[in-house]
């Protein structure tokens, strides 16, 4: 049965340090370890599929035993999972750093995320779903040449630039229908696009402009749905025919914000599969996800759970 949601992207083994805060140049804290699966492209897929659409995905991994054990996860994970395996590279990782207040620095090595290409995709899975969702943990190449292939498809196409890329051609936006950066991508973008050009601009005025001039800057980026993520004011949502500040989830006490903004993404990917298509329904979908994995430690792990999603739902309209 086909797969309305498609995740093509990374998958990265994460490599977890839990300290009181981060350290400074040259010290040694002493820490908690853990590991686990992650990636932009996993996580998202993960999201999606835990928060109940099914879902497939595309990535690389090496020959190594992090490789081994990505598919394992993802299976279990009822996820449709095509993995590329690349002799010549090892699988991706990430250095995480969590502070006590749940905020984190990361580094990342991607590895044979870098290796695929276009031409590994299985047009099978294109042509079976309705949602193609790219992020920037891969072959900017790559990206490029899918989002041509799904645009071509019919495909609705979300790109996440995340990490933003300083080699990016914005020119890509035009193959996309919905682009979901956070605060800082969405700085850069401003920054850098050749529609907009504001190089002055930055994470503080963009967290002091009014609603109707942030808008304005989403409409000069030519894609018909821009959604900001603002982490804990929520999401601002730009459409042609008008916009939205979609507020955070209340009461959410915060343990680990590793992971949050794939959180939204496969949460609003899984919405917009389910629920007909209503792309401010699915952002406050998004909103409920990505609240909820930021009270867990860890990325994939830390994903909710249909039920939990529901449960919230319940608890907060009573």
């Amino acid at each position: 049965m086909p797969s309305p949601v498609l995740v093509i992207g990374s998958f990265v083994q994460d490599l977890t340090f839990f300290a009181e805060r981060f350290p400074a140049a040259g010290e040694t804290l002493l820490g908690r370890f853990v590991t686990g699966p992650g990636g932009k492209g996993s996580n998202q897929a993960v999201a999606a599929a835990r928060a109940g659409a099914q879902t497939a995905f595309v990535g690389a991994v090496g020959e190594d035993a992090f490789g081994q054990g990505a598919e394992a996860f993802l299976l279990a994970e009822g996820i449709e999972t095509r993995l590329i395996r690349v002799a010549e590279a090892a699988t991706g990782t990430a250095g995480i750093t969590v502070n006590t207040s749940g905020q984190n620095n990361i580094v990342v090595a991607l590895g044979a995320n870098e290796m695929f290409t276009a031409a590994d995709v299985d047009p099978a899975l294109i042509d079976g779903a309705r949602i193609v969702v790219l992020q920037f943990e891969i072959h900017l190449q790559t990206i490029r040449d899918l989002l041509q292939i799904a645009r071509a498809a019919g495909k609705t196409t979300v790109l996440n630039p995340a990490p933003m890329n300083p080699a990016v051609d914005f020119s890509m936006l035009e193959l996309v229908d919905i682009f979901i950066p956070n605060e800082t991508e969405f700085v850069a973008v401003v920054q850098r696009h050749p529609a907009v050009l504001e190089t002055d601009f930055s994470e503080e005025k963009l967290l002091s402009l009014p609603s109707e001039e942030l808008h304005r800057l989403c409409r000069k980026l030519g894609v018909a749905t821009v959604i900001v993520t603002l982490g804990k004011r929520g999401c601002f949502l730009s459409q042609v025919d008008g916009y939205e500040l979609v507020p955070a989830c209340a009461g959410i006490s915060v343990v680990d914000t590793t992971g949050a903004g794939d959180a939204f993404v496969g949460g609003f990917v899984a919405a917009l599969a389910q629920f007909g298509g209503n792309i401010a329904q699915a952002a406050r979908h998004g909103n409920i996800v990505a609240g909820l994995s930021v009270t867990k430690r860890g990325t994939a792990p830390a994903m909710p759970t249909k039920s939990e999603i529901e449960t919230f739902l319940h608890t907060s309209r009573t």
